[in-house]
């Protein structure tokens, strides 16, 4: 047990470090916050700084969940042990104690952890799912939850875990929380969506 609260804390610990608000602060010198969404994330240093700065900031919010899911691994733990390991840096990414608990979205920690949990396929899965959604409207929050969803039922499919179907239901209903305030705004077609229907409708 105290073995497992460890690698709990150290995975909240590691998700709780604002990395982005960081690179934001130090090298962009500007506070994210009052960039873009208001989210203290990858994105908005890349929106601040450019392509590089956001690139690195967005790898940093990566391994935070990567990192601690990882060595958990190879400490030991598996099965139903790693869905309260997994969901540590995601919780502590989105409630940010060291940034007044106004946390962010968690996609990048929540993409971290994914890829120590089952390498790469994870990631691609959510990325079809979520990239189907974004061309067909423009509020991403809409784009996270489809991106969630798609990745939920691809693991239940592909590897009829349990515990790792458990773990994509929770991290979904984290991402929902974390996307609250967005998932009020009404679905907006593009503009080739809304063209094609009212042709199909003539």
């Amino acid at each position: 047990m105290n073995h497992l609260l460890f690698w709990i804390a150290a995975g909240y610990l590691c998700g709780s470090i604002p990395f982005a608000y960081l690179v934001g602060k130090f090298i962009v010198r500007r506070d994210i916050r009052t960039v873009g969404d208001g989210n203290p994330g990858g994105t908005n240093v890349w929106i601040a700084g450019g392509w590089k700065i956001g690139l690195a900031a967005i790898l940093l919010e990566i391994s935070k969940g990567f990192v601690p899911v990882l060595l958990a691994q190879r400490a030991g733990l598996a099965d139903w042990s790693l869905v309260l390991v997994g969901l540590s840096p995601i919780l502590g990414h989105a409630t940010q104690p060291f940034l007044g608990w106004r946390g962010g979205k968690a996609l990048g920690v929540t993409g971290g952890v994914w890829l120590a949990l089952t390498g790469i396929w994870a990631v691609l899965v959510f990325a079809v799912g979520a990239l189907t959604v974004l061309a067909l409207q423009t509020v991403h929050a809409y784009v996270s939850i489809a991106g969630m969803m798609t990745l939920t039922v691809f693991v239940y499919w592909r590897f009829g875990a349990d515990w790792l179907s458990a773990f994509a239901l929770l991290n979904t209903a984290i991402i929902c929380w974390t996307h609250r305030r967005d998932l009020g705004a009404p679905w907006q077609w593009r503009q080739w969506v809304t063209h094609f229907l009212l042709r199909r409708s003539v």
